[in-house]
């Protein structure tokens, strides 16, 4: 595989750093089912790549861990029965979560109060549910 994998506008992975490797995929596939490699593992190095910058690579790494096992990301695709179709599948996938991983934090929340109206909003529905209550009690209260 020689052509790139598109992250975002800026990042591209080369297609020298993933590693594809071919096995046979359970599910439908009628009499090719048992001879033919359609499922796609597709795995990258993330901890050793050079094409991450590493402000981005640390970024990656602490939101992937859970799912590295020794620094690389591998991605199962055998949805499809065509090998070429889950090969684009598992590049996707890939794709998705490496964008996902490098994406800049989202701004900090500023904290905000509630307004007046909306405090006085809120106690009258707390009067109006009291008094509903109220009139459904049968003790005479």
């Amino acid at each position: 595989m020689d052509d790139g994998l598109r992250v975002t506008d800026r990042l591209v992975v080369p297609g020298a750093e993933l590693r594809e490797r071919f096995s046979r995929s359970s599910g439908p596939g009628g009499q090719g089912v048992n001879t033919t490699d359609s499922r796609v593992e597709l795995s990258f190095d993330l901890a050793a790549s050079p094409s991450l910058p590493p402000h981005l690579r640390e970024r990656a790494l602490q939101r992937l861990a859970g799912r590295l096992v020794d620094g690389v990301l591998t991605v199962a695709a055998s949805e499809h029965r065509a090998q070429l179709a889950n090969r684009e599948a598992a590049r996707e996938r890939l794709a998705a979560l490496l964008r996902e991983a490098v994406a800049a934090p989202p701004p900090p929340r500023r904290p905000t109060r509630p307004s007046r109206a909306a405090k006085q909003r809120r106690l009258d529905e707390k009067k109006r549910r009291s008094q509903v209550k109220r009139n459904r009690r049968t003790d005479g209260d």
